[in-house]
């Protein structure tokens, strides 16, 4: 499919969510409720942006002024496009919501696995003095990179597949300071009948009980060492092994989504509004890249 065919397909797509159930998110109480330059154009023009590997929204304005001024006559200033693109971010919410709920899940397969990535809106330097969406971001600790960073974390709960990334079915946001454990207890109380294969920051025996119980959910964690124990036993590492084993394709499907879309440095991000039109567009992206 040529890239003309694409942008169109996505432009399709967009307008088809947008009248479904996004307008409701961009009603405007002024004179200028209805714009030449649209909330479809917009979010299409982004979400190509981000497709064609053009991370920054100044890049994404700068591609689509060289490439594709003709598609879209009425592209405002840069300003007024930056402007636009935090105003539309409850709408690139809803979007991703929309677009997971649309991806097909199999119902044969019942294996799933939970984790969570961070997005560096400051780094190691800046993180303690950064105050960039106060709303959302603090400063936490990224045990894989062994640094603090000030931003937020995107947990993941995806569906397993055989040779192949695991289907991204639901995501939530948390400050980069908050337990993973906390997260993982909103986002599955609705969840039944299925295995779910996570880290051992995951692991409470109470929880695992009451899930199992009340929504005959098992949540399958490596061995944690015990205090009086100095080493694990050769079983106890191979069943960690193993389930380490099952868990290992969602860090791929994370650097996957660092490829494509960039969204683990969101550095550029200078308001809330921002940082989510920031991340949900990009997962909205994924959602798109999984279904075409």
């Amino acid at each position: 499919m040529t890239n003309e065919l694409q942008l169109i397909k996505l432009y399709c797509a967009i307008c088809h969510h947008y009248d479904t159930n996004l307008v409701v998110m961009t009603q405007r109480q002024s004179n200028n409720f209805c714009p030449k330059f649209t909330d479809e154009e917009c979010m299409t023009v982004y979400l190509w942006g981000i497709i064609q590997q053009k991370y920054e929204v100044k890049a994404i304005y700068r591609y689509i002024k060289n490439h594709y001024n003709e598609w879209f006559p009425e592209l405002p200033s840069y300003q007024a496009f930056n402007k636009r693109i935090c105003y539309l971010a409850d709408a690139f919410k809803v979007l991703a919501d929309n677009l997971l709920t649309d991806t097909f899940i199999d119902p044969e397969v019942n294996t799933y696995v939970i984790d969570s990535m961070p997005i560096f809106v400051a780094n190691n330097r800046r993180s303690g003095v950064a105050r960039t969406a106060s709303e959302l971001c603090n400063k936490g600790y990224c045990a894989s990179k062994g640094m603090f960073y000030y931003g937020v974390k995107l947990h993941a709960y995806s569906q397993c597949r055989n040779h192949a990334l695991p289907l991204l079915t639901a995501v939530s946001l948390s400050s980069a300071s908050e337990c993973d454990l906390p997260v993982a207890k909103r986002m599955l109380e609705d969840v039944f009948d299925v295995d779910i294969y996570a880290d051992k920051m995951y692991k409470c025996a109470d929880w695992e009980a009451s899930l199992k119980q009340t929504n005959n959910v098992s949540i399958i964690t490596p061995v944690k060492l015990k205090r009086n124990k100095s080493k694990l036993s050769y079983f106890e590492k191979l069943y960690s092994s193993s389930v380490s084993s099952v868990r290992q394709p969602i860090e791929s499907f994370f650097n996957w989504l660092q490829v494509k879309t960039h969204i683990h440095l969101a550095s550029k991000v200078r308001s809330a509004d921002g940082l989510l039109a920031f991340i949900f567009a990009r997962v909205s992206v994924a959602c798109l890249l999984f279904n075409c």
